[in-house]
């Protein structure tokens, strides 16, 4: 999709479509009063009729109005306006958007009054109507074998009205905007697919195929053999029970620069368990068929490689991706086994349901090599994260407050929200086992920071952050798919690492 600003000349704009935001107190917006002005008061008429009452995200679409350049208006309900603000202002645009891709509309001019700069500055303005655009027209990778329907016919939106003053940081805005918006794409693409096509090997191919489009980018993928090689025996222990061979997946992005070649890279490490059977410890039948999604971490990491490649980002960025299926074959790790991890410590694994975190230790430890200024995993690794924070926020924990910090205002700019739970002493003592250095599983309670307190037992040395995306990473029921997130998130992050 197209991208732009507008100025001024609302009423001569050369678009299909007009979209305006009305409050449900009936008070018109500026850009509402220009247009009435323009169309010799029928908004108002309308609107005294109470054919919309305003209310938020409905929308009604009205056309021929005179006076105007666009043959259409879409009216987009910004509900009360002593309580409007950005989650409103996002709400009317998706709704906006949505309403939109039913009809044959290809062009629009958004005018629909923005919050207070505090909430929305020009630039997160920008990036908003670009990313909620792409996300609302996104339709499911289904295999369906029946007639596809037709994408959506809107091509171009117009944002807008921008001084000229703000006209840089809109554009800025909305070219970021669209890189995350396509990178948001390559994760929910990949998390959709079902757990018989997006293999490990799938992915590792998929990892080559982005080099290939981006020079930027350097992959290598280790096989089962180079894996064992690795001495990551943790990883291996999961992955012994599938017929489908491990991969451990090395991205790299120079970035451009001289400055930013020779700096410390930031290092992403994705979980990428592509079907989690729960192994041994088997899993209910119940939404099973969502483990499909266990390899989300590895779909952001991957997504947010193709965003720094897509705009060059001048920062160092490495992405692991441990690629395993988690199968209960006969040659499956049991409860009780222990595996020895890259690092060398060794694991009584207790539960083979908690093998995120096996495979996850093994990349921590491959993530040394790259002397990193900060270590980021992303990992579905908890259940009792969703416990602790319902499907709203992401469970944000490390070892390094500051870099926690990042990460958790990163995710309110985007929109993408995560939140910080502590990781103290105490609960890495309720892994301890009688015949390892420690167990995988410290029982229910704080299960989401015991999970993490296991990981950064590998993680010494290094400032690392560990984002538990269990709750966000998919919705479930009749809108069941790929979220996108934390790919925002990241995105926002590393912009702001590199200084943009």
């Amino acid at each position: 999709m197209r991208f732009d600003i507008w100025s001024k000349g609302m009423a001569a704009l050369d678009v299909d479509c007009l979209v305006i935001g009305i409050f449900e107190d009936g008070q018109l917006t500026e850009e509402a009063r220009a247009l009435d002005s323009a169309c010799a008061g029928r908004l108002r008429k309308l609107l005294a009729r109470g054919d919309f009452p305003g209310k938020a995200a409905e929308t009604l679409l009205v056309a021929d109005l005179p006076g105007i350049g666009a043959t259409r208006v879409l009216l987009t309900g910004l509900g009360a306006k002593k309580s409007f603000g950005r989650k409103a202002w996002r709400k009317a645009w998706a709704a906006a958007v949505a309403a939109l891709s039913r009809t044959a509309i290809r062009s629009a001019a958004l005018a629909i009054e923005r919050p207070d700069a505090k909430e929305l500055d020009d630039y997160y303005f920008g990036r908003a109507v670009a990313e909620i655009a792409e996300a609302s027209l996104y339709r499911i990778n289904d295999l369906k074998s029946g007639k596809k329907p037709k994408p959506a016919a809107l091509a171009r939106v117009l944002a807008g009205p921008v001084v000229r003053s703000a006209a840089a940081a809109v554009n800025r805005g909305l070219a970021h905007g669209a890189a995350v918006a396509a990178a948001c794409r390559v994760q929910r693409d990949l998390g959709n697919l079902p757990g018989n096509v997006c293999t490990p090997t799938f992915l590792a191919e998929e990892a080559r195929a982005l080099a290939k489009r981006h020079r930027s980018l350097r992959v290598r993928v280790l096989d089962e053999a180079a894996i064992r090689r690795e001495k990551m025996g943790c990883l291996l222990a999961v992955s012994q029970g599938s017929a489908q061979p491990p991969r451990f997946i090395v991205i790299e992005h120079a970035g451009s620069g001289r400055a930013a070649r020779s700096a410390d890279p930031i290092v992403l490490v994705g979980k990428g368990v592509t079907f989690d059977s729960g192994g041994i410890s088997i899993k209910p039948a119940a939404a099973m068929d969502e483990m499909k999604f266990d390899m989300s971490g590895a779909a952001a990491v991957i997504a947010t490689l193709t965003f720094v490649a897509a705009i060059d980002l001048p920062l160092r960025v490495v992405g692991l991706v441990a690629a395993v299926e988690n199968m209960p074959d006969g040659k499956a790790v049991k409860p009780g086994d222990i595996a020895t991890s890259a690092s060398g410590q060794t694991v009584e694994i207790l539960n083979t349901d908690a093998e995120g975190r096996l495979i996850l230790c093994d990349a921590l430890h491959y993530a040394r090599r790259f002397k990193p200024a900060a270590v980021v995993d992303i990992a579905t690794l908890t259940g009792a994260c969703v416990i602790a924070l319902g499907h709203h926020h992401t469970g944000a924990m490390g070892n390094d407050e500051a870099l926690v910090r990042e990460l958790v205002e990163a995710g309110v700019r985007a929109d993408d929200r995560a939140w910080p739970l502590p990781v103290t002493e105490e609960y890495a003592e309720q892994l301890k086992s009688n015949f390892a250095d420690f167990a995988n599983v410290a029982g229910r309670e704080g299960g989401a920071i015991t999970a993490a307190a296991f990981l950064g037992k590998f993680t010494q040395g290094m400032k690392w952050a560990h984002l538990d995306v269990a709750g966000t990473a998919w919705h479930s029921g009749a809108q069941k798919g790929s979220s996108g997130r934390p790919t925002p998130l990241l995105a926002d992050f590393l912009i702001r690492r590199a200084g943009l």
